[in-house]
């Protein structure tokens, strides 16, 4: 008998170039798959640029609401992308001529703060309708003029009563007294500190804001004004008595005027009062004059410090944000 064989199974025969094809099908759609894969990953973190956000936008609308009501004022169309806040504040003031455009306050949020003129409407936007808030700031004056204001009235009146007017002055006493040297010097120096003032606010100082309340050119003209009144009173009075220690002091003092101003007029121009029986009535009188000058020294190196540490801090930010250094308010002494 003859041993039955079992069929054997049909030889296999690989064909290189098919494996070699299945691989780098296999290897490709792997790596095509691992691409889709991270693209769909990283598709949640990609944003449109704004500039591209709104490339297709040709004008903006501009709702302008009350910050208290919430009422609807007017609606600026047709407005460009390359518009800014100054330029809505303009069409704003045609729509509703009271309001003109330094009066103008708008804020992108009720709360948040009022957006700079030079701002572009474009950066606002997140689509073609943009809702800003309206306030009224009140009359406003330029910054130039609000300067001009309160440099030019101290020196004026201090003039006024440097040549004793009569509706100021006895004039027979004016008449009868010498006046001593210091208070020409006084005079000289304090003419010479607004004029200097006023030279840098036409010529030198650059103002980052166009306008400011005018309220607060009252305050400001209220407060220098005043002491101006009160100061030039007592040192052109004619019973006025030169300082204590004569030459040395006004000399010493004349000189620091040119480094710490107020201080040194307080020192140089230091009024005490006659002490005669006749006059003893105007002692308490003249003894408030020396503290004048103190009190309005006083008052302006607060003021002084706190504007020049609040200009410093912003100067450093923009020019040199590195820098920790503060300034020096009086030198080698605050």
């Amino acid at each position: 008998m003859h041993q039955r064989q079992k069929p054997s199974a049909p030889e296999h025969t690989s064909d290189p170039a098919a494996d070699g094809g299945a691989l780098s099908m296999s290897h490709n759609d792997s790596r095509s798959l691992l691409n889709f894969s991270q693209l769909v990953l990283s598709a949640g973190q990609i944003k449109p640029s704004p500039g591209l956000k709104h490339s297709k936008i040709t004008y903006f609308e501009v709702e302008i609401l009350d910050v208290q009501s919430k009422k609807q004022i007017c609606i600026v169309d047709k407005v460009p992308p390359a518009s800014t806040v100054l330029d809505v504040k303009h069409k704003f003031h045609k729509a509703c001529p009271q309001w003109y455009p330094s009066r103008v306050g708008l804020q992108l949020e009720r709360n948040g703060p009022f957006l700079k003129d030079s701002i572009n409407i474009q950066s606002l936007a997140v689509s073609s309708i943009i809702t800003l808030y309206f306030t009224d700031l009140g009359q406003q004056v330029g910054w130039t003029t609000f300067f001009l204001t309160e440099y030019t009235g101290p020196l004026l009146i201090y003039l006024l009563f440097y040549i004793r007017l009569s509706t100021i002055y006895d004039q027979v006493e004016s008449r009868k007294n010498f006046r001593h040297p210091v208070v020409h010097l006084a005079c000289f120096c304090h003419c010479l500190h607004y004029i200097r003032h006023l030279l840098e606010t036409l010529f030198v100082h650059k103002f980052s804001e166009g306008h400011t309340p005018l309220k607060n050119m009252i305050k400001g003209c209220a407060f220098y004004w005043g002491f101006t009144s009160w100061i030039a009173y007592y040192i052109n009075h004619p019973r006025y008595t030169p300082p204590s220690f004569g030459h040395r002091q006004v000399s010493y003092a004349a000189l620091a005027f040119l480094a710490g101003s107020w201080i040194s007029f307080t020192v140089m121009t230091q009024t005490l009062p006659e002490t005669d029986m006749e006059r003893r009535h105007m002692i308490l009188f003249f003894k408030s004059s020396s503290l004048v000058v103190g009190i309005f020294a006083f008052l302006m190196v607060i003021q002084m410090s706190l504007w020049a540490q609040k200009k410093h801090k912003l100067y450093l930010k923009r020019f040199y944000p590195e820098v920790r250094r503060k300034a020096a308010m009086i030198p080698i002494i605050f």
